[in-house]
């Protein structure tokens, strides 16, 4: 979640850059910087850590420009340094970048093979060179520069200058948001509507693998397949609140769309992506004995998720508990037990007593929280963060996703540390790891498919959830979204459980959401399935496009990204948010407050 913005007008560019990336801090960042156009050069001032420090630096050096980009970096590949800082620049190309470009590794080999050196070492210097390279055989900025984005595989938002392209700022997105700012003689690129929000209200999103050129005088908006295109102009609020929904009808859909970034910022926490290692941290594992989570609601599912993939990746035994339950049932719990306290704010009353309790027992303790000053991250030894940023609505999205995610690389760290992981297999899984913001992208795309299959639950008064492994879990977070939001009852349930009563409920007027990845026990889902249809119950499964049909009348599927199975509840929860959001804008529940409900829960 960097922040981004570009100005090209005809006033001091880089005042209005540094008030937008001040308006951008709550993302979380660690180093800053901002490049500008000076007499048809590019000059750049970088500075690790705050703003401030960048200020700094402009104070005892400045720009004079009219023509600049800016950025807020979070590290994600390569250190939190001034060199890794962004802008990067390559010849006569200088850009910031939003994401990860997966490929990196086989497009900076070709470019050093041709003779490009490299001087941080972050993904994003990469697509500089091929930018700069692309140029040697075009006078067309613009050709160049659609001819790297066919080449990159990743998530990205990118905002371009381009030596002796006076006024151009050139724009792409894919899997990270980038809007286009309009103004009197002046034009804008940001991350989002905040950031252009200081000096226009007239915005453009662009859309999925959209680029864009902009001067002073408007845009050229290109769609993925290089058309020209028109996307429309809408007014936004210009206040200057930290909480827009921009272009998104309720915060929920706008945060389920930011888990791309709240993902791979979450990762980074927690993996080198460079190296393909997990990183060490600050706990270890091969000291711990058992792992005992503690959690409520969404957090519950999560630590489950986690508790799949900690035993079978490290052979950690782990359990989890409703924290509600947990010390009114006097656990006995061994020494050698790490007690995790999982929350999005990090204030839920009872998962905070759980804590308290755990650590007075003499446990070690460590605090999942996306909140990192609240009351269980100083209350825990350890503080395990995550990046979500703020979410505002109340039935949780990008913090569920990002607990999983710090769990499951928490896990591989673990397996590493007790020696189950070797180093092949370490890659294996950080690759898949770094792979998941993109595939979460990818996911979006069942949009369509999803609001058809809601138009026909919103009519249900039961539904059930299935999955297998991590899919179980999975599945009753997807009930419990549903029953947030829509106000429709609905149960998840490991499939094999199915005929031990659940299967008393099947009739026509039934749906069964089956999550349904081609793992090694997508076939015993399937025949779950076919037990489902037999008697007459609608079954709708969601599988990836390779995942044989199940035989069966009744059965219709929705395609899912082909994944790695240790990513599949990360790839698999964007349907399951989508279809519970898109059932509830059908019936017209309030999405984001839903009654009865609170964000945090802080008393008993």
């Amino acid at each position: 979640m960097c922040g981004i913005i570009g100005v090209t007008g005809t006033g001091p560019a880089v005042p209005r850059l540094i008030d937008s990336l001040k308006r951008l801090e709550y993302r979380g960042y660690d180093s800053a910087g901002v490049a500008a156009l000076v007499d048809g050069r590019i000059e750049r001032r970088r500075a690790k850590g705050k703003i401030r420090e960048l200020e700094a630096v402009l104070a005892a050096d400045p720009l004079e420009a009219t023509v600049g980009i800016g950025h807020t970096r979070w590290a994600t590949h390569g250190a939190p340094t001034e060199i890794n800082a962004h802008p990067h620049k390559a010849g006569r190309v200088t850009l910031v970048h939003n994401g990860i470009i997966e490929n990196f590794a086989e497009l900076k080999a070709e470019l050093e093979a041709a003779g490009r050196t490299f001087e941080s070492q972050t993904d994003t210097e990469v697509v500089a060179h091929a930018i700069d390279e692309a140029l040697t055989t075009t006078n067309d900025p613009l050709v160049a520069f659609k001819t790297v984005l066919d080449r990159l595989t990743g998530a990205y938002a990118l905002a371009v200058l381009i030596e002796g392209e006076e006024g151009l700022i050139m724009g792409a997105r894919r899997g990270s948001p980038l809007v286009v700012g309009w103004g009197e003689g002046e034009m804008y690129l940001g991350s989002d509507a905040l950031a252009v929000g200081p000096f226009t209200t007239q915005i453009s999103y662009l859309e999925e693998g959209d680029y864009v050129g902009i001067d002073r005088s408007g845009a050229r908006m290109f769609d993925v397949d290089g058309g020209a295109v028109d996307r429309p102009v809408v007014q936004v609020s210009a206040s200057s609140a930290l909480v827009e929904k921009g272009e998104y009808r309720h915060f929920m859909e706008k945060e389920i769309h930011e888990q791309p970034d709240s993902v791979q910022h979450t990762l980074s926490e927690y993996l080198d992506f460079v190296n393909g290692k997990a990183k060490t941290g600050p706990t270890d594992f091969a000291a711990v004995d058992r792992i005992q989570i503690v959690a409520c609601g969404t957090a519950f599912y999560a630590g489950q998720i986690g508790r799949y993939a900690f035993e079978k990746l490290a052979g950690l035994p782990c359990d989890v508990e409703i924290a509600s339950e947990f010390r009114y049932r006097q656990p006995a719990l061994s020494p050698g037990t790490l007690a995790v306290a999982v929350s999005q704010s990090g204030e839920t009353a009872d998962t905070l007593a759980s804590l308290s309790w755990c650590k007075a027992a003499g446990l070690k303790t460590a605090a999942l929280v996306n909140v990192h000053s609240s009351s269980m991250a100083r209350e825990a030894e350890t503080l395990w963060p995550t990046h979500a940023g703020p979410e505002i609505g109340v039935a949780s999205t990008k913090a569920f996703t990002a607990q999983v995610a710090a769990l499951l690389a928490l896990a591989v760290a673990a397996g590493v540390q007790r020696g189950r992981i070797d180093a092949a297999r370490e890659a294996e899984l950080v690759k898949a790891l770094f792979e998941a913001p993109r595939l979460i992208a990818a996911a979006m795309l069942m949009e369509d498919d999803l609001k058809a299959v809601a138009a026909d639950v919103a009519k249900a008064t039961d539904v059930l959830f299935l999955g297998r492994g991590a899919m179980f879990p999975l599945a009753m977070e997807g009930a419990l979204k549903l029953k947030e939001i829509s106000y429709i009852h609905a149960e998840g349930y490991a499939a094999g459980e199915l005929k031990h009563g659940p299967i008393a409920l099947i009739d026509e007027e039934t749906p069964t959401i089956a999550l349904a990845p081609l793992d090694d026990v997508f076939e015993k889902t399937a025949s779950n399935l076919q037990e489902v249809a037999a008697r007459g119950g609608p079954v709708i499964m969601i599988a990836p496009t390779s995942a044989p049909d199940p035989h069966g009348a009744g059965i219709r599927r929705v395609d899912a990204p082909e994944c790695h199975s240790l990513i599949a509840p990360l790839v698999y929860a964007v349907p399951v948010q989508l279809l519970a959001y898109y059932v509830a804008v059908q019936k017209g529940t309030d999405v984001d407050q839903p009654r009865n409900l609170a964000k945090s829960v802080t008393v008993e």
